[in-house]
């Protein structure tokens, strides 16, 4: 009787094991967002964003506190995002311009992961935005993904936005563009849910770019009276009146995509694929919010008034391209039921270079010998395992829309130099434990520490720009 009850439980320690334990390849379902500020989550730090749904990806997996992108800029990062290169190495350095840059896209035969999930028998979608490429050669189905609904270019409206459907015809379609695209989103996981292969979809919302409004009354409701605090600055002549209208729009758009990140996740726990799906959330880039006295990312304007006078030839005066970790730095959370513990925070620094083989990974699709990418796999970081790492981050931003820069950034977890090899005498050094904030360009000090760091810095800047073969990088030893 004994051996029958001993073996009686053994069976149900099994078949509880079982149901606990991960799939081998998961669903994935990629949240990615359009200009979302690195607090622009309520459980990243700013209690004004309302984001509860956002926030249970947070709490209930991973929250990846120092989360970057290599271009603070759309093109380039999400670039960066499906192929694990530089801009530089491919040849976009900038947002593509739809006019100007007709010929200009992600380069034909690039690796992709979604063409090696698709290879290893997932089924791919992207819905949303591309903006690698607008002519038919760089169409998102020639990159690997089986599905593309959405916008080629880099803007549409909030509402009214003229998309392009699965059977590749282009239609204005009635509804808030948020929307639009989770409804499709929606019915591709309807339709794999009972398919007996994996799935992995790439959800890019076009929020919260500009412009904002209009959205649901519901997601306007919350702010349309807020008198919203504004970043404090080292500048006393801030527009303030605009700075509170932005932020006002900022935040109901980020309330839109919460609301349909929510849909999402019901979905999800409706079909029973919760358990079975990595569900993750960030964004192209960070933002500026008033924060430094400017608005938008990387190529940042000025709020200040008067414009402060012009500095450099290459720049406008009303332009401050940055490489701050306003611009740079992402909210970033992933659920990973079985793999990742809720709560789970991780600290070292990662990229959006690191997705390609932390994706495949996660997939269990190795990646072949003969491609070539600059991200490296943190699934052990996830599951909690002490592996060792190089929290030092490098980063790069050509800008030729609206101003002319070459700038390279070395990153540590202590100290940030930026060195711009379009303007000669134009750098930053700043101490990121004493100044977080970046406040205090420390780059003509002349104290032997401060010499020796940017030294170092921009030899390790110099070292990565030859790896690269960067057109930017100056003749010379």
């Amino acid at each position: 009787m004994r051996l029958l009850l001993f073996v009686l439980m053994f069976l149900v320690s099994c078949a509880t094991h079982l149901v606990a334990a991960p799939p081998a390849r998961p669903n994935i379902v990629f949240i990615y967002t359009d200009d979302q500020a690195p607090r622009a989550v309520a459980a990243a730090g700013d209690k004004r964003f309302i984001t509860p749904h956002i926030d249970s990806i947070f709490h209930q997996g991973a929250h990846l506190t120092n989360a970057f992108v290599t271009t603070p800029v759309c093109s380039p990062s999400r670039l960066g995002l499906i192929s694990s290169r530089y801009g530089s190495e491919l040849g976009v350095t900038d947002w593509i311009n739809p006019r100007a840059e007709q010929s200009l896209g992600l380069a034909e035969k690039t690796a992709t992961w979604p063409r090696l999930l698709a290879e290893a028998g997932y089924r791919t979608a992207l819905v949303g935005k591309w903006h690698l490429g607008t002519m038919d050669r760089y169409h998102p189905t020639r990159f690997g993904y089986h599905e593309f609904m959405g916008i080629r270019t880099g803007g549409c409206p909030p509402k009214g936005a003229r998309l392009e459907m699965l059977d590749g015809t282009v239609k204005q379609v009635d509804g808030y563009t948020c929307d639009v695209f989770t409804d499709h989103a929606l019915d591709f996981i309807r339709r794999q849910h009972t398919r007996p292969h994996p799935f992995a979809i790439s959800l890019h919302f076009r929020a919260p770019h500009a412009a904002w409004l209009p959205v649901r009354p519901e997601d306007w409701a919350p702010f349309k009276d807020l008198d919203p605090e504004i970043p404090k600055t080292i500048y006393d002549d801030i527009d303030v009146p605009k700075v509170k209208k932005w932020t006002r729009e900022y935040l109901a758009a980020v309330k839109s995509v919460d609301r349909n990140v929510g849909r999402v996740l019901a979905l999800l726990d409706e079909l029973k694929l919760a358990r079975q799906t990595v569900v993750i959330f960030t964004s192209d880039h960070g933002y500026n919010l008033g924060d430094h006295g400017t608005w938008f990312k990387g190529n940042a304007h000025w709020v200040r008034k008067p414009l402060p006078p012009k500095k450099w030839k290459n720049i406008p005066p009303r332009r401050r391209p940055n490489m701050w970790d306003t611009s740079l730095k992402v909210p970033c959370a992933i659920r990973w039921p079985g793999v990742i513990k809720p709560g789970t925070r991780i600290t070292q620094t990662i990229s959006n270079l690191d997705w390609f083989p932390t994706l495949l990974a996660m997939a269990q699709v190795k990646l072949p010998p003969s491609i070539t990418i600059r991200g490296r796999d943190f699934t052990p970081l996830l599951s909690g395992r002490a592996v060792p790492w190089n929290n030092d981050l490098y980063a790069e931003y050509s800008m030729h829309h609206g101003a002319t820069t070459h700038m390279r950034v070395w990153r540590t977890p202590r100290w940030k130099y930026m060195k711009d090899f379009a303007s000669p005498g134009r750098e930053e050094l700043y101490d990121l434990t004493r100044d977080p904030g970046e406040n205090r360009n420390l780059a003509a000090s002349t104290r032997p520490e401060h010499v020796r760091i940017k030294t170092r810095l921009a030899q390790q800047i110099l070292k990565r720009m030859t790896l690269l073969k960067d057109p930017a990088r100056p003749a010379g030893p």
